[in-house]
C-alpha cells in the first residue's frame, strides 16, 4: 500500500472517528454506533482507532438497553428526570416530568425541573411559565432560583428576575 493512501485511510478513519465522538457527546447514540461499527468495518489496520472505537461502541451499546428501573413514587420520576437533565438528555426528562405530574400535578419541584429543562434546551418562554407555576406552588424556589445556574440563560430577562424578586 502506498504511502499516501495509508495516509488518506488513516484521515478517513481518523474522520468517522472524530464524527462518532460528537455525535456521543451529543447522546446521538444511534449515530455514533453507526460511524464506529463503519470505521471498524472499512479500516480495521488502524488498530488504534478501532480499539478505542471499540471501547466507545461498547459504552454506547450498553447505554442504549432500555433501563429496567421501577419508578413508583413522585420522587423516583423526579430522580431519574434530574439524572437525564444531567446528561442532557430533554426529552427524555420531559416524559418522566410528564409522569410525574400524573400522580401529582400540584408538585412544584416537577415544574421546577421542567423549566430548567426547557431552558437548558433553548426553549426559555417554556422555562419562564414553567417556573412561574413551579413558583406560585413553592415561594421558596424564587430563592433557588435566583441562584441556579441552569437558569444563567435568564439572569438579565426582566421577567426572570421579576420571577425572582430581583431587581
Amino acid at each position: 500500500m502506498s504511502e499516501l493512501k495509508k495516509k488518506d485511510d488513516y484521515q478517513k478513519a481518523l474522520s468517522l472517528y472524530s464524527q462518532g465522538i460528537k455525535d456521543f457527546r451529543r447522546r446521538d447514540l444511534e449515530k455514533a454506533v453507526s460511524s464506529f461499527e463503519s470505521l471498524i468495518e472499512k479500516f480495521p489496520e488502524e488498530h488504534e482507532l478501532v480499539d478505542r472505537a471499540r471501547v466507545y461502541l461498547t459504552i454506547c451499546q450498553k447505554s442504549q438497553k432500555k433501563e429496567s428501573v421501577n419508578l413508583k413514587t413522585v420522587e423516583d420520576y423526579l430522580f431519574y428526570a434530574q439524572m437525564k437533565i444531567n446528561q442532557a438528555d430533554y426529552e427524555g426528562a420531559f416524559k418522566l416530568l410528564e409522569k410525574a405530574l400524573e400522580f401529582k400535578k400540584e408538585e412544584a419541584r416537577i415544574y421546577y425541573l421542567m423549566a430548567i429543562a426547557y431552558v437548558q434546551s433553548n426553549r426559555q418562554e417554556e422555562g419562564l411559565e414553567a417556573l412561574k407555576k413551579a413558583i406560585q406552588k413553592d415561594k421558596s424556589l424564587a430563592v433557588l432560583a435566583q441562584n441556579e445556574t441552569d437558569f444563567e440563560p435568564l439572569w438579565e430577562d426582566k421577567r426572570f428576575k421579576v420571577l425572582v424578586k430581583l431587581s
